[in-house]
This record gives structure tokens, sequence and C-alpha cells, in this order.
């Protein structure tokens, strides 16, 4: 920009015969004051003889809205001198050379002063105090024996200083915070956005499978690859070795009935909805040991959330969508194997095998809906995900494991995060989003705030995710409480077996004998943070200070919903 005015300033001083004010409007008021001839409230361009001479020079600007830096477009009219068109030539050149000589100069003062300062043309707001590193800190410790360590720091009193300020933030946010019901969508809506799907799930599903499952005709013939066009083999070099096995075993579980060939499709009967870094993977490894859970091809297939929109990764823009037909490929093996029990000799035995989905994602991300479905209200997404597994699964159970929302969104970020860890860029990148969080909520609703794709993009760490209560009420509107398991972190660490049996309890599982018991509930833990996170230690005192004040008001709503102070997460 600097060069940008000394341009114009140039521009101005060797064109003096032209009003540069009465052309471009956006030009500050002191260039307007160097053109003697147009100075005063009473110009007028028409009557001005230098302004309605037939040199003028034009200068236009785009009518968009700019954002950084605004681009100032120079257009002449054909009958232009080519002496003027030279001399703005000139002075871009002199300008240019002029501006890197002082970038040059600003370089080699940094340099020359030391590199130990860090080379930050803009000092931080923020100020940090030390930390000690405490290696024993862990994912799926118990969080309310966890104790800080901090070093006393003359730093620690100017970095407090920060807090009233970020306060102010949390107080504005928490002022606008209303959970409003949302209104559900009628099944109509639902079937005339996702026609095919609706086309290929049925309504009804065989009597005798606990599972939700169902036959299908197969047109292909024996020469056809079923999978061939499968998206998630064709996009993960992990996948194929399981799509390899499918090739190879898929005419052996064919059902061939009246010259026609079928083949068994499966749902999942629960989903493990949410939320992620809060033990979901942990609970995946130690369910699937138990005789009668099968799981989907791979641990989180994100179907519902993204892959269904063509999300493989969001910073990579859209692919081809992924049909609902890729999704159910990924439950051919668990399906192989209730077929057998289907088809055994024991005529009209029972299936007990369920199937389960672990996407942590289900839960919360709704960021592909502002593409995909119109008619929004007031920012708000007219559809989201529970809508359309309710459509298809009326009786389908979830299960949500929850941690402390403050510990969850450091676990997330130190998983995350690629370089310059610290818990000051933590602590810097929590302002920054409580900020950006303040400014969606002074003109939206909470619900539109929260299912902000452009915001959620913008914030530099996810401080929505751990909003678990908005989720959870809105999960409500379509599910039962009843169809809704919701665990802590905490009470799985602490107590494994305990946990278990309730899920197991939740899921109608037959009982298991002490050695298959033993091997659920005694397994190491999955997923523990990573030993170079740990080295970082816990976040410093000002930034929990914060963040409990920002996630106090969604976790006293959420113990009243589940009629459980233990989701307070209060300090002891």
């Amino acid at each position: 920009m600097a060069v940008l005015g000394s341009l114009i300033q140039e521009f101005n001083s060797s064109n003096m015969r032209y009003c540069i004010n009465c052309c471009i409007h956006l030009l500050p008021d002191d260039l307007h004051r160097q053109c003697f001839r147009c100075r005063g409230p009473n110009h007028n361009n028409q009557k001005c003889p230098v302004c309605k001479g037939e040199n003028k020079i034009p200068l236009y600007t785009d009518s968009k809205q700019m954002k950084l830096l605004a681009v100032l477009e120079v257009r002449t009219d054909h009958n232009e001198s080519w002496n003027g068109f030279f001399c703005l030539r000139k002075g871009k050149l002199c300008s240019l050379i002029f501006g890197l000589i002082i970038m040059t100069l600003v370089m080699a003062s940094y340099i020359l002063t030391g590199a130990k300062h860090g080379l930050l043309l803009i000092p931080s707001p923020f100020h940090y105090g030390a930390f000690t590193s405490n290696p024993s800190l862990m994912d799926n410790e118990s969080l309310s024996d966890m104790k800080d360590h901090y070093q006393p720091s003359k730093m620690n009193i100017s970095y407090v200083k920060d807090y009233p300020s970020i306060k102010l933030i949390i107080d504005t946010i928490t002022s606008k915070i209303e959970f409003i019901t949302r209104q559900r969508p009628d099944l109509e809506e639902l079937r005339k956005e996702e026609p095919h799907m609706f086309s290929v799930i049925p309504n009804k599903f065989l009597p005798n499978s606990k599972n939700p499952c169902w036959y299908e005709e197969y047109r292909g013939n024996t020469t056809t690859d079923p999978y061939a066009t499968n998206s998630y083999a064709l996009y993960s070099k992990r996948f194929r070795t399981i799509f390899d096995y499918l090739r190879k075993v898929f005419w052996n579980h064919l059902y061939h009935y009246n010259d026609k060939h079928y083949r068994l499709r499966c749902l999942p009967h629960f989903y493990i909805i949410g939320q992620p870094k809060c033990g979901t993977t942990d609970l995946y490894d130690r369910l699937r040991l138990h005789p009668d859970v099968r799981f989907s091809a791979i641990k989180e297939p994100h179907w519902w959330t993204r892959k269904r929109f063509g999300i493989i990764r969001l910073r990579d823009g859209f692919h081809d969508r992924y049909p609902v037909e890729d999704y159910l490929d990924l439950f051919d093996l668990a399906a192989h194997q209730i077929q057998g029990v289907l088809q055994s000799e024991e005529r009209g035995k029972m299936n007990n095998i369920i199937i389960g989905e672990a996407s942590a994602s289900t839960m919360w991300d709704n960021n592909a809906w502002i593409f995909f479905y119109d008619n929004s209200t007031e920012g708000e997404p007219p559809f989201l995900i529970q809508d359309f597994i309710h459509a298809f699964q009326p009786n389908a159970k979830l299960i949500i494991m929850l941690r402390d929302p403050v510990e969850r969104l450091y676990s997330d970020y130190l998983y995350f995060a690629s370089a310059n860890k610290s818990v000051e860029d933590f602590h810097e990148k929590v302002a920054e989003s409580l900020q950006l969080f303040e400014n969606c909520m002074l003109d939206y609703s909470l619900r539109a705030c929260v299912y902000n794709n452009t915001l959620n993009n913008a914030m530099p760490v996810r401080l929505q995710v751990g909003l678990y209560v908005v989720y959870l009420l809105d999960w409500l509107t379509v599910f039962d409480k009843d169809q809704i398991l919701v665990l802590r972190l905490e009470d799985h660490a602490s107590n494994v077996k305990y946990t278990m049996h309730m899920v197991f309890q939740f899921l109608d599982l037959g009982p298991l004998s002490e050695k298959e018991e033993a091997l659920i509930t005694k397994s190491p833990a999955s997923n523990t943070r990573r030993p170079e996170d740990r080295s970082l230690g816990p976040m410093l005192p000002t930034t929990k200070a914060i963040l409990r004040d920002f996630y106090r008001p969604f976790n006293t709503k959420l113990a009243q919903v589940l009629f459980d102070d233990a989701f307070l997460w209060k300090r002891t």
C-alpha cells in the first residue's frame, strides 16, 4: 500500500492539470488538496476546464468488496498522449525500487540486531509466562486428579493482564446464548434432497436380524468387479487390501433365487458419533473385541458428514460425491457373517450380530450443508445429519463419549497442529477464535454460528466441537433420549469395566465369559497422547481460566439436560 500511495502522489505531482479527486472517490483528502484548480465543495467537473478536457485520465476501481489489498486499475483513453504513459511507467519503476530498498533495510536491521527476538514486524498483544513440562499427562488420564505445575515468573504478571479484555469477549458471547429448539424437517423434504439414497435403502429390514439388513438384486456377471468404482478403494491405498479380499469371496456369498442373484446389504445397528479426542478410538477398539459386534471395514468412513458430499480432505475442496452404495460396501465383511447365520441349518434362527460405525464427526460436522442445501433460515442449516439417519433408521442407537471441553480442545490442538506447537501458541489461537466467535454471535443465532462453515474454517482451534449441548439438543429433536448413551472419558479412564458394562447393556449384548471380559477391559488404552506432545506440559493457567469461562454456560445446560452434575466438569 505504501508503494501504491507513493505512485499516486508521484503521478499527481507530475500531472497537475488532471483532477484526480473528481475521477476516483477512494483517494484520501490530502491528494485532493494538491489539486489547485479543483478545490472546494462546490466543484463541478462539467464546468471545470481541466476535468472536462479531452486528455483527462479516468481511474477505475472494482466495485466488489475488497479485503486486505485494493487493486487500483489505471485505464487511459485512446487519445491519451504517449508522454503521460511513459511518465506513469517511470513513476511505477521508481516507487518499486524505493520500496525494495526500504524492505531490504528493514530486514537487515532485524538480522543485525539479533534474531533471538524473532522476525516479527508486529508484536503480539499477548504475553506468556514460563512453564514446566509434565510428561505424565495423557489423553485418557482422569482429569479430575490432574494438577498444574508451573514455575512462577515475572512474565506471568503481564500475561494475566490480557485476561480482562478476553473476559469481555466471553461475557458478550454468554449474553447472546439462547437454546432454541430447531424445527424438524418433513420426510418429503428429505426425499427431495436425497432421492438416490431413498431409492437404494428400503424402509423395512429383515425381521430375523437384530441388525438392519436387506437383500438387494445383483445384476452383474462373473466378470464384473463389484468394487471397481468404489471411491474408498480408489482414493485410499490403505483400503485396497480389504477390497481385494472382498472381490475374491464376493460370488461365494451371493444368494440365488429364481435365476436371480441377491447380495445381503446392511447398515449399522449403532453409531459412535462423537466427540473427537474424547476416547472414541479406545471405545471402538474394546467394543470390537465382543464376539457379537462387527464394525465397518474402516473405523471412520465419515460418509454421512463428508464423503457423500465429495469431501476427502477439507483443504482439498470437493471431489466426486461418494454414492451410498460405496458406503454400504464397507459393511460387506460383516454382512457375510450375518448371512452365514441367516442361512444356517437352523431355520428361523435369529441373528444377534450387530454392526457399528465410529466416525467421530457424525455428531457435530455439518459444514457441507451451505454448499448443497437451500432455504436456510437466518443462516441455520435446514437439514442436519441426524435427519437423514433417522429417516432410514428410526431405531438406531447412538453412543457419545465426552470429556472436559477445555482439555479436549488442548488435546485437539496438540494432535492436529503440525508445527510450532507451544502453550503460548495455543493461547493466542484460543483468543483469536473467541474473537471470531463473538463477531458471529453479534449478528447470528448460536446454532447459525456453530454450523457456520466459514467461521469454523477461520478459527485456528475448533472451539465449536466442545459445545456438546448444542449438538445433543439437535439430535434429541429426532431421536428419543433412551436411544442415546452419553459417557464421560474421565469415568471410562478410571473404571473401564463399568463403562463397558454400560455399553453392553445399552446395546443388549449377550453375556461374556471371564476370559472374554478380561480381554476387553484389561487391554491397554488406545490413541494416547504422543510423547512429544506430552513434553509440552499443560496449557497456561490463564488459557484454562478463559476456556472454563467460555464453556461454563454450555456445560451447565448439558448437566441439566442429562440430569448429571458430573458434566459440569468442576475442579475438585
